[in-house]
């Protein structure tokens, strides 16, 4: 058998103490759990409930989901459920509760992504904002220390310029919300250069002048590549030392899924981290919980709802 990769790192992921903090401080949302019936989303929910960071809506197959929770010893007596038949069912009816307020998050319980998303962005069902939804990993790391957001790894493929200013919005009053009174975002490409064959250093280019224009309270540059934004050691080296993010981003807004998507797994694998993720844009935040994730990123992303939701 094959040794794992010496690069894979053996610390396990953190929910950042002060993410839970600020979460419990916060006023506790409803969360309407889309197919809430299995074992990975009925956890999440006991254990965010048991931390006084939520309070779960239950919608799904009724007897799954009572089933469950006797298997978690969790009683759910007190707690609404919403009983439905299949996919398409439990993600319109979840979606519904929070178009009409009676619920203040939606969470992606055991049911594909595609009609997560289908229920939540139909016309009907009053999330649609006009804004582009953008979805943010926040990532922290098992140490402590200041966390890493990453916009978009996870839903728009090939995010246009247009989707690039919505997500910085985002990023930028999402930090605003966790305390970072003056977040400093980087606009990824492979060159601190603007070079004309590289695109993705020429929209950099754009969206910073763009961004240094029209939000207030942050800090932008771009294009930096990846170790101009993490190591001040390499900022000092080529001499951009004088430049506002350089070295300290708070924030990564990528130029497609594939770059963001290698970022979050690469600080997740190779240094441990926990990725909280959220999707922003809509009336209400998303949750798109993963099989994959370990239970401290199912904590700290509904940490990050409740957060959101009452800032």
């Amino acid at each position: 058998m094959t040794a794992p990769s010496p690069f894979l790192s053996s610390a396990a992921a953190v929910c950042p103490d002060d993410l839970l903090t600020r979460a419990q401080e916060a006023a506790t949302p409803r969360v309407a759990i889309a197919r809430a019936g299995a074992p990975l989303p009925m956890q999440a929910a006991m254990e965010a409930t048991n931390a006084g960071i939520m309070t779960p809506v239950l919608v799904g197959e009724a007897a799954d989901i009572q089933r469950e929770a006797d298997a978690l010893g969790w009683d759910i007596s007190e707690l609404a459920v919403h009983d439905t038949t299949g996919e398409a069912e439990a993600g319109a009816r979840a979606t519904e509760l929070c178009g009409t307020g009676e619920a203040d998050v939606l969470m992606k319980g055991q049911l594909h992504t595609d009609v997560f998303m289908k229920s939540a962005l139909a016309r009907d069902a009053g999330l649609r904002t006009g804004n582009r939804l953008v979805h943010i990993f926040h990532i922290s790391h098992p140490t402590g220390g200041r966390p890493m957001l990453i916009s978009d790894a996870a839903v728009n493929v090939s995010p246009n310029i247009e989707t690039r200013h919505d997500a910085t919005r985002e990023v930028v009053g999402l930090l605003h919300k966790l305390g970072n009174p003056e977040p400093r975002v980087a606009f990824l490409s492979a060159t601190e250069s603007v070079i004309p064959s590289v695109p993705s250093s020429v929209e950099a280019d754009e969206l910073t002048t763009w961004a240094r224009e029209n939000i207030q309270n942050a800090h932008f540059s771009g294009p930096l590549a990846l170790d101009l934004i993490l190591s001040p050691d390499a900022v000092a080296t080529k001499g951009l030392s004088d430049d506002p993010v350089a070295g300290r981003a708070d924030a990564i807004v990528v130029p497609d899924i594939v770059s963001g998507n290698a970022i979050f797994k690469s600080l997740v694998y190779l240094s441990g981290g926990c990725a909280a993720g959220i999707v922003m844009g809509a009336n209400v935040p998303l949750l798109l919980t993963s099989r994959a994730d370990p239970a401290a990123a199912r904590m700290a992303s509904a940490a990050l709802a409740a957060i959101v939701t009452s800032a």
